[in-house]
């Protein structure tokens, strides 16, 4: 199945609104199972989260996007930016 990543910036000084949403966001990631390869927080300077990565398998590019949209962060409006791009995993361990 092809893979997209799913690039998040936060908007400015939203750190509180990130870790209110945390939980119902993780909580979607994970129930999406074997779909998501790898998923985690940027950081910023001082280790601070202040965005999202995701690699997910899905079946096109509408369907990522579809996603993407439904997670609780972008209904949070937590979001300055979203980038879904093709991905493809050429190097994978565990």
């Amino acid at each position: 199945m092809p893979a997209f990543t799913i690039s998040c910036n936060d908007k400015p000084n939203s750190l509180d609104l990130r870790m209110t949403t945390r939980p119902a966001h993780v909580a979607f990631l994970t129930g999406l199972g074997e779909a998501v390869r790898v998923a985690g927080p940027y950081l910023d300077d001082k280790g601070d989260m202040c965005g999202s990565l995701i690699v997910l398998e899905a079946v096109d590019i509408e369907a990522a996007k579809a996603t993407a949209a439904q997670d609780p962060y972008a209904k949070a409006g937590l979001f300055a930016s979203v980038e879904v791009r093709p991905y493809r995993l050429a190097i994978v361990r565990s």
